[in-house]
């Protein structure tokens, strides 16, 4: 679920033809039928059961998720029915205490996909969705401020960046991407990223290229390349005072998922 930021307040139109919306025309990811082709169970089939169970026995609840560039809400609503073991729950009411167990907050630079997750979610009171550039520190810092003080917290006991790290270093830099990544460090205790890799932007620079769009800004310039779970680890141990937990594995488009946690003290964690 990419189309977490870009330097633009809103995506750019998705041109739309007879054969349908043509992939290319998402240059920050907001491809409007994203589920289609990684479909979420190709990532919630790698993480445990219970997994919040075991990474926060004793905190207090409800413990809060922040999911970045959240796309149509798709993977969203697989990841919160997986964390709270409602798999079977998507088409009965949502269970009573479930918004006591978890909340989560998940953010799309896209507005139409946004209004898609609003409309379809089963978990309204439990899954909050929002248009937003997280890349934007002006509208990102007073509206993720405000969520966190309706809980008394400072920060989220867990993030999720799915498929997102690409867009956010194609459209912002290396530059852009230390500051993203850093940025999520400073706001989760806990932390699942599932990186692309880097023929993944090839790919992405290649479908502009056919549409004879301009290429993406950074990507010539990109010092940050190779083996991206790779540079993404080390950014996040090194620079940004996390460690790393767990890697569940790769999905079958081979992208590693990958669990961190921060090192710092913050509010809550798992302790």
């Amino acid at each position: 679920p990419p189309g977490a930021g870009s330097g633009a307040k809103m995506a750019a139109p998705i041109s739309r033809g007879s054969r349908g919306p043509e992939p290319g025309a998402a240059p920050y990811g907001n491809f409007p039928n994203y589920s289609r082709f990684h479909p979420p169970e190709g990532r919630i089939s790698l993480l445990p059961q219970g997994l919040l169970r075991s990474l926060f026995p004793a905190a207090t609840r409800p413990l809060l998720g922040l999911d970045v560039g959240c796309n149509s809400g798709e993977l969203s609503v697989a990841l919160y029915q997986h964390l709270l073991g409602l798999q079977d729950s998507n088409s009965s009411p949502e269970p009573p205490g479930a918004g006591k167990e978890l909340k989560l907050l998940c953010c799309d630079i896209d507005p139409e996909l946004i209004r898609r997750a609003q409309q379809s979610s089963p978990f309204p009171a439990s899954i909050s969705f929002a248009s937003l550039d997280i890349m934007d520190s002006g509208a990102r810092e007073p509206f993720l401020s405000s969520y966190l003080q309706r809980f008394g917290r400072s920060c989220f006991d867990i993030g999720f960046c799915m498929s997102v790290t690409m867009w956010i270093h194609l459209n912002h830099g290396d530059r852009g991407l230390l500051e993203f990544l850093a940025l999520l460090a400073s706001l989760c205790s806990f932390l699942l990223v599932e990186p692309q890799p880097w023929r993944c932007y090839r790919a992405a620079a290649r479908r502009l290229r056919r549409l004879g769009r301009d290429d993406f800004e950074h990507f010539r310039s990109l010092r940050i390349n190779g083996d991206m779970a790779e540079s993404i680890t080390r950014i996040l141990t090194q620079e940004c005072a996390m460690e790393l937990v767990c890697s569940f594995g790769s999905t079958s488009w081979d992208r590693s998922l990958l669990l961190f946690r921060s090192t710092t003290a913050h509010p809550q964690g798992s302790d």
